[in-house]
């Protein structure tokens, strides 16, 4: 019953009292990603959700558009802006998500979304992660996040799949408040996000 029905009642209560409590603090920073990224505050791309079915998920923009000489982007690390860096540290970056949780595109808590060219590289086992809505954070989040191998997150997010539960959901949203306290497991070394997954 919590899974079906009283999970999106409560993504949707607890989402829009954030949005509405965060508004200020929204604000604030999508002024200071548009002069930081030159006029573009808002990250926009299309990620895959329940059922495979494809949304555009937003995010602020922490990374700007700086290219080589052979007009190639630079390293994820590189294009990272100084309050990028600070956003993302601080996981504020994720706020625009809770308008994607209201439109029920998202979940608070679930699988997060992962790109849409990983898409035929799932084997059946990691399909399995479509069977719900993806999360702003997850239960491989709190295990972990970018610091795992992708045969680890998939693991957990299975895992979350076949025991969805408000207990569950309660431990992952309160570990993950403990975690953005502590700015624990945010970044591989070296990297600003995780490596890319090629499949099997």
């Amino acid at each position: 019953m919590y899974k079906n029905f009283y999970k999106y009642l409560f993504d949707f209560i607890i989402s829009l009292l954030l949005f509405l409590l965060l508004s200020p603090l929204f604000i604030i920073i999508t002024i200071g990603l548009f002069f930081a990224n030159h006029g573009h505050p808002f990250f926009l791309q299309s990620r895959p959700g329940k059922r495979e079915r494809i949304f555009t998920i937003i995010k602020f923009k922490t990374m700007n558009d700086k290219k080589d000489v052979a007009g190639n982007l630079l390293s994820d690390a590189e294009r990272l802006t100084k309050i990028g860096a600070f956003v993302r540290k601080t996981s504020l970056d994720e706020i625009p998500q809770l308008l994607n949780v209201i439109k029920g595109d998202m979940s608070l808590i679930g699988p997060r979304p992962l790109l849409t060219i990983y898409l035929p590289l799932y084997n059946e086992f990691q399909k399995r992660r479509h069977e719900v809505r993806p999360g702003i954070t997850g239960w491989a989040q709190i295990n972990g996040r970018n610091a795992i191998s992708w045969k680890d997150k998939f693991e957990l997010d299975i895992f979350y799949v076949e025991n969805v539960s408000f207990l569950l959901d309660l431990k992952i949203i309160l570990t993950t408040v403990m975690n953005v306290i502590q700015s624990k497991d945010i970044n591989q070394a070296d990297h600003a996000t995780i490596s890319k997954f090629d499949g099997n």
